[in-house]
């Protein structure tokens, strides 16, 4: 009797181990919990509105784009990184500029999200460059409004690569020559003094223009000065001390007189002696 109880509860037992282990191949398998990314905050923007990321030891490009939501291209153009070009630890990279807001919000830590993808800097703007020749009256230097310009010179503006090379002529009217549209760089400024002008200050000028300025450059010239030579006047001598013509005609006459007086007498004393020695 005991055994056949002891059968049933071990038949019971492996009853139960059976539907278990069914009951287990039966469920769908659950998937591996996904990969998290180091949580990343996001860098409070700069004055000029520019937000950067410190690289960290390992980090590669396409970390970085991961975590930050730059595309690995973007990551290159905003740095000026090339394919081959290697990123150090604490190298500072731009990662995008930030548009201002009426209230500056506070970042905390992110989720595991991607962050939505930061404005890209603008193209740089145009500025305004003008340059006056003015007639530097009191050769000061320094142009006053009763000094007015000068026509005929020309002013030439290019920029150090020299992809840029401009020229214009000055008038009367007062007015400044102006080149417009030009980038945002550094720029010389030359100008050609025309003739009969001798320049008061530098001929040539380096300014550095920035997006919506309108610089004003001024450069000044005088008159050459002509030197006038005077003729000296040499006064007629008195009429006392001038030759008179007619006194050399009349010295001349007298001579040949004498000459040929001299000759006559000679020709007498031959006669006379040809009488004398005559029988």
């Amino acid at each position: 009797m005991v055994k056949s109880i002891q059968k049933i509860i071990l038949s019971g037992v492996g009853l139960a181990v059976l539907l278990l282990l069914a009951a287990s191949l039966n469920r769908p398998a659950q998937a591996a919990p996904a990969a998290q990314l180091t949580p990343y905050a996001t860098p409070t923007a700069d004055q000029d509105g520019k937000i950067y990321y410190i690289v960290q030891k390992n980090d590669t490009l396409w970390y970085i784009s991961t975590i930050t939501g730059v595309s690995v291209d973007q990551l290159r153009a905003l740095n000026k990184l090339g394919l081959n070009d290697p990123i150090t630890e604490g190298k500072k990279l731009l990662v995008g500029v930030a548009v201002p807001i009426d209230a500056t919000p506070t970042y905390g830590p992110m989720s595991t999200s991607l962050p939505s993808t930061p404005t890209v800097t603008p193209p740089p703007g145009w500025g305004v460059l003008c340059a006056m020749l003015y007639d530097d009256q009191n050769g000061d230097a320094i142009r006053q409004e009763t000094e007015p310009s000068i026509p005929g010179g020309v002013f030439s503006v290019s920029n150090l690569d020299g992809s840029v090379s401009r020229t214009g002529e000055t008038t009367t009217s007062n007015e400044p020559v102006c080149f417009e549209q030009l980038a945002e760089e550094e720029y010389t400024v030359s100008v050609a003094i025309p003739d009969g002008y001798n320049p008061t200050t530098v001929t040539s000028r380096q300014v550095a223009l920035n997006a919506g300025d309108q610089t004003e450059m001024r450069f000044g010239a005088q008159p050459k000065v002509e030197t006038k030579v005077e003729t000296q006047i040499i006064p007629e001598p008195p009429i006392s001390k001038k030759k008179s013509p007619l006194l050399g005609i009349v010295g001349g006459g007298i001579l040949l007189l004498g000459l040929g007086l001299g000759l006559y007498a000679g020709f007498l004393r031959l006669a006379g002696k040809g009488v004398k020695n005559t029988p």
